[in-house]
């Protein structure tokens, strides 16, 4: 038995790409210091990701999946969202200024469409459609991001 199934992990590992990058992305344009991006990444990265685990956990119970199944998707989903968060952190601490947000970019534009790769694999689904989909909604999610990061850097500093 394989510890963790995509099933258990894509959740987790599409919340904390999308949301990683579009933090990183609205803060860059934001123009605020690197501290407050790390900062905001490590806090998302364990209350976002434990109001989550704990969403999902309940809502498999709601639907009566068998308790020890419900639990190993919460540990799965918690272990990828902290994981993947981790990397993003240290992109952050060790690259600087655009190169550090382009590089968050593009790593987070290589695992979505890994992930989404096997998904649609899985599924027996046109990767070709789900790519299409799936990097469309988050670019939607990263423009809104940046657009008000740029309101913010403008209005609010």
């Amino acid at each position: 038995m394989r510890l963790l199934r995509l099933p258990m992990v894509s959740f987790g590992a599409t919340s904390a790409i999308v949301t990683s990058v579009a933090l990183i992305v609205g803060f860059g344009s934001a123009d605020v210091p690197k501290s407050v991006i790390v900062s905001s990444l490590l806090i998302v990265g364990l209350a976002d990701n434990l109001t989550d685990t704990l969403s999902i956990h309940v809502f498999q119970e709601s639907e009566l999946l068998e308790q020890g199944a419900a639990f190993r998707a919460t540990i799965g989903n918690f272990l990828a969202r902290a994981c993947i968060s981790a990397t993003f952190v240290s992109l952050m601490v060790l690259l600087s200024g655009s190169l550090a947000v382009l590089s968050c970019l593009a790593w987070g534009s290589i695992l979505l469409v890994g992930l989404t790769y096997f998904v649609a694999r899985n599924r027996g689904a046109s990767v070709t459609s789900e790519l299409i989909k799936h990097i469309g909604l988050a670019a939607v999610v990263i423009v809104a991001s940046s657009l008000i990061g740029n309101w913010i850097g403008i209005f609010i500093h």
